[in-house]
């Protein structure tokens, strides 16, 4: 299970929030969007945690990606908070009005390749560095993230999509490196990277094909945390 690139059915014990102790603390950065804010609320009226804290561009202290004090002064509070069990990283990048997916090799510009992979590896690998010491080495505790299939080379069968692909398999690896290395001082501690399926989120709005399912961001959000 550690490191594994899980469906949102797969590896439902893992994530389960009735096999976390009480009392705990549970964390979401990007709590502000889409798919992290359904996380943030299906973790709270869960009632498993003492304490649910949601970081976004807006909170205090705001994080961004990009910003790599921002995410150590918001991993240093969580940890005041309480014991920290769970943690998801709920962030991602696809396109915005700068850039979106290539579907040419023409699209290709090194500054946009390395937006996509500071958004969507880097500062995964960022968040990892300050929360993963945060984890208690006693009893299970979990780290995810959210990553995409696309991310998978054997399931690369169409193309296209080369800065999002390459950024998420390097969340996977960057993921599965952390996990090996978690699994030597806390042997019950769980570091995965997830894929939600498609969400009914901006992110994924202008690419959802005919007949491919969607799911809301509450499902999305139940499947994770397998609370249904």
């Amino acid at each position: 299970m550690i490191g594994a690139l899980a469906s949102s059915t797969e590896h439902a014990s893992g994530t389960s929030m009735g096999s976390f102790p009480r009392p705990s603390i549970s964390v979401v950065f990007d709590a502000g969007g889409g798919i992290g804010s359904a996380l943030a609320e299906a973790l709270r009226s869960s009632g498993r945690f003492e304490d649910v804290v949601g970081f976004t561009l807006s909170t205090s202290p705001s994080i961004d990606l990009l910003d790599e004090q921002s995410l150590e002064c918001a991993a240093s509070l969580a940890s005041t908070e309480g014991e920290l069990w769970l943690v998801i990283d709920a962030t991602g990048f696809l396109h915005d009005e700068q850039q979106g997916p290539e579907t040419s090799w023409r699209q290709l510009h090194a500054a946009r390749i390395a937006r996509a992979f500071a958004l969507n590896a880097i500062g995964t690998a960022l968040i990892m560095k300050d929360v993963l010491p945060l984890l208690l080495g006693a009893g299970k505790s979990v780290f995810a993230t959210l990553s995409a299939r696309f991310g998978r080379i054997g399931d690369n069968r169409l193309g296209g999509w080369r800065a999002y692909r390459a950024s998420k398999a390097a969340l996977n690896h960057l993921v599965r490196t952390a996990a090996v290395e978690l699994a030597r001082r806390a042997p019950e501690a769980l570091c995965i990277a997830l894929h939600p399926g498609t969400v009914a989120a901006p992110l994924s709005a202008p690419f959802a094909a005919a007949g491919l399912e969607v799911h809301t961001p509450a499902q999305a959000a139940r499947h994770r945390l397998a609370a249904r």
